[in-house]
């Protein structure tokens, strides 16, 4: 299947300062994560028989031309289902149809077909393109660096196991919605598993040593200078606290921690 990409600046909080636009097929094609209009991206959508707008989730950093290029084509405007109104905030219009996670959306003699990848955000989704194709991942991963997984929307459990069953389907490449195109996703999702684990494990250790609030705990947990990001790391680390409670490791009651009965 034919895909291309192209950079949009977009107001976002990733260190690229840009999102990555997609088009799927020729025709007829899919656009996803059109975060806004850039000439480069209004040749390519002219150039191809644009029948589709998706987008990965509803972040304000992947949506922004969802409305103008949909006006523009005439294409079939989707969102996930029971999310319809969360779609229809983010982009100020309804969708036109609705999609659940194994949805295929034919392309003449190929086919995309979503896939369910929460954690990053509740509506999150990855597409494969074509059959044991390359999957479209959104801010499921990158190539350097992490994703960040923020509470209270973010969901630590749910993204370790949305990288798990990425890395379970070994896709040839992974289509960021961030940064350069992913050409060893398992060596990068064991990347990004292994760095959750690390991070995970140093929340529970500053627990471990009597840090309670989330500021001691964010503070006992990263040892970089946090200067500009601090609100991402302290909202991560909310979501690791919310992940390791659940699953009976520490107390947290969304105020204070301290080490679970027993340990």
């Amino acid at each position: 299947m034919n895909v291309v990409s192209r950079s949009v600046p977009v107001s976002t909080r990733a260190p690229s300062g840009e999102t990555n636009a997609y088009l799927l097929g020729t025709d007829p094609a899919i656009l996803v994560d059109p975060a806004a209009r850039t000439d480069e991206l209004d040749r390519l959508v002219r150039e191809r028989n644009v029948a589709h707008v998706l987008v990965t989730h509803t972040h304000p950093d992947h949506v922004g031309a969802v409305d103008a290029y949909a006006a523009e084509t005439d294409a079939t405007v989707w969102a996930r289902y029971g999310r319809a109104d969360r779609f229809r905030d983010a982009t100020g219009r309804s969708p036109d149809r609705t999609f659940t996670s194994g949805t295929t959306i034919r392309l003449g003699d190929d086919r995309v077909r979503v896939l369910d990848a929460p954690g990053h955000a509740p509506d999150h989704v990855a597409l494969e393109a074509g059959r044991d194709g390359p999957i479209l991942c959104g801010d499921c991963a990158v190539r350097e660096g992490s994703v960040v997984v923020g509470a209270p929307e973010g969901d630590m459990r749910a993204y370790v196991t949305t990288l798990r069953r990425l890395w379970a389907r070994n896709p040839p490449a992974l289509y960021p919605g961030h940064g350069p195109e992913i050409d060893a996703p398992r060596a990068t999702l064991e990347r990004l598993l292994s760095h959750r684990a690390q991070r995970e494990e140093r929340v529970r250790e500053a627990v471990d040593e009597g840090a309670e609030t989330l500021d001691e705990i964010l503070d006992g947990a990263y040892e970089k200078d946090l200067s500009g990001v601090r609100d991402l790391a302290r909202a991560t680390v909310a979501a690791h606290l919310e992940k390791v409670a659940v699953e009976g490791r520490v107390t947290w009651n969304g105020d204070r921690a301290s080490p679970a009965e027993g340990d």
